[in-house]
């Protein structure tokens, strides 16, 4: 594996204190901002988060391209439709020559920039990153509820030669402040970052409003504990609205569960979410997802969350969509059918038997959870683009993590859970196979394979858990097991004592080995530094992470 390219988060720091407004401190530099931390630690500072913090840019500049893109076009149709309406006389003729194309006047201009208000911002780091390297950020407002962090932020954005009409410290709770801007479209945010220390769940309720149409919403949460473990569910439940499984594909159910959540929030006011891009980062979890507005497309909220069963003994897993759409017009999509041509039904389940069918153990049941793709394909390969682009530049202190991970995330197949090699071999006691020998004998019997962002020895197909054990028993038969070591009832003896209806092919196919594997990237990654977890919570400032 190449040398972890996250070590480099803080390349640019410099130890030596400096002075300033007559006080000393120690500054940090990252990207293009440098900020002074205070020697007294009055505010939280998290090195290991320059990764989140660069991914959020190349997402948010993605964003504002296509944003700025739709706007533009959406003006000059507008225009195009207003100079229809028109009746052609001289007077018309005489004002469009003399004051210009109509997609030019009052309430026909395209937006050139945008907002952004950074929630929970502590040292104001990411919010003067935003500012300095984003192009056409109009404003960013740096919120936080602690005094000390507030004058943190005054302090920073005035050393880093910024105006406070470009970064504007704000005092408040964050509820309050996105509360204040919701059904108000000039007061709405063109993104919202909610970067909390542990759950962002008491936020979603508010931030789903104060996005405007379109807008991008950024969400981080720490709290794996309770989204991707199994010690917790009523705690997760309580915070999310679904409960984790524990599975080698549980850090995609804690995306999945909180995608839920946004979701579930926005539905209440007329709102959708469109999943853009959904990473899964050492300690926490980062998904950007579009709010729109849309009381037609929220009904379709129903067939995109479900359940899924989990097999305890050997790892199946099935899901289950709450509900179902079908089309009036069956030769029509109901993707992009109008809503008023579909027909919504509740969806026959279970889709398995409470008895997992492979070992016979009983299923354990986790969710409602999100089953709809997480990734857009074209946002994130043009974010791969645009992150690709700054070779030789030092626009990206983790440039070569990033394009590693955003890679494989593009690679990804839009199917819910996969299997683990691990865990398949771990079931039936075999000799491991190389994991591209699985994925060949999937591709050679017909079925898409690829691997998955959240975990190195990932499968994830389009294949059943039946396919699955068949190239299994497949592997087995030139690889044996001792089943006499194991009794009677051990999902090793249930599974092997099937017989197989699917003889595997093992002949290397071209497809088996993805593109990031190719080109050499780092796909998956060490721990970025020694003793790099979450941090203590500072005991002045809770809840709060630069």
């Amino acid at each position: 594996m190449a040398n972890n390219p996250a070590t480099s988060s803080t390349e640019d720091t410099t130890p030596d204190l400096v002075t300033f407004q007559d006080e000393s401190f120690r500054p940090i530099s990252e990207g293009q901002a440098t900020i002074l931390f205070p020697t007294t630690n009055e505010v939280f500072y998290n090195p290991v988060q320059q990764f989140n913090r660069d991914m959020s840019i190349a997402a948010i500049r993605t964003w504002s391209e296509i944003y700025l893109e739709e706007q533009r076009v959406r003006a000059e149709r507008k225009a195009q439709r207003r100079q229809k309406s028109k009746k052609p006389n001289a007077l018309t003729e005489e004002s469009t020559t003399r004051e210009g194309p109509t997609d030019q006047r009052p309430g026909f201009k395209a937006p050139v920039d945008f907002t952004i208000l950074e929630a929970l911002s502590a040292t104001g780091l990411r919010s003067i990153r935003y500012a300095k390297e984003i192009p056409q950020v109009r404003s960013v407002v740096a919120n936080d509820l602690e005094p000390d962090a507030v004058k943190s932020i005054r302090r920073n954005v005035e050393y880093n030669q910024l105006d406070e009409n470009k970064v504007r410290p704000n005092l408040g709770d964050a509820c309050a402040v996105m509360y204040a801007a919701r059904g108000d479209t000039r007061q709405q945010f063109h993104v919202v970052d909610l970067d909390p220390y542990g759950t962002a769940s008491p936020f979603l309720d508010a931030a789903v409003q104060a996005v405007t149409d379109g807008g991008l919403l950024c969400v981080t949460c720490t709290d794996l504990a309770v989204l991707a473990g199994s010690n917790y569910p009523e705690v997760c439940f309580a915070k999310y609205g679904g409960t984790p499984v524990k599975s080698g594909f549980c850090h995609e159910m804690a995306l999945r569960l909180l995608l839920h959540a946004i979701q579930t929030s926005a539905a209440r006011y007329k709102r959708y979410i469109v999943p853009m891009i959904s990473c899964s980062i050492d300690f926490y979890i980062r998904v950007f997802v579009r709010v729109y507005t849309g009381p037609a497309q929220v009904k379709k909220s129903m067939a995109n969350v479900g359940v899924v069963y989990t097999c305890p003994g050997c790892h199946s897993f099935h899901t289950n969509a709450f509900g179902r759409i079908t089309s009036k017009n069956p030769s029509s999509d109901t993707a992009t059918a109008n809503v008023n041509d579909l027909r919504f039904h509740v969806h026959s389940g279970p889709t398995t038997n409470t008895q997992c069918p492979h070992c016979g153990q009983k299923q354990i049941l986790g969710g409602p959870a999100w089953l709809s793709p997480i990734h857009d394909s074209a946002f994130v390969e043009r974010m791969y683009q645009l992150v690709k682009a700054t070779e030789g530049t030092k626009t990206f202190g983790t440039r070569a993590r990033m394009l590693g991970m955003i890679k494989v995330i593009s690679e990804e197949l839009p199917l819910p859970f996969f299997y683990t090699l691990a865990a398949l071999s771990g079931t039936i006691h075999c000799n491991s196979p190389p994991l591209l020998k699985i994925c060949s004998a999937l591709l050679n019997a017909g079925y898409q394979v690829s691997g998955s962002h959240t975990h190195p020895g990932s499968i994830k197909t389009n294949a059943s858990s039946e396919v699955m054990w068949d190239i299994m028993r497949s592997w087995v038969k030139d690889n044996p097991v001792k089943l006499e070591k194991y009794g009677s009832e051990s999902p090793a003896h249930k599974i092997l004592g099937q017989p197989a209806q699917l003889d595997a092919n093992f002949e290397m196919h071209p497809k088996a080995n993805p593109e990031s594997r190719k080109v050499h990237l780092v796909r998956y990654q060490e721990n970025p530094e020694k003793n790099w977890g979450p941090k203590a919570r500072h005991t002045r400032v809770p809840k709060r992470q630069a």
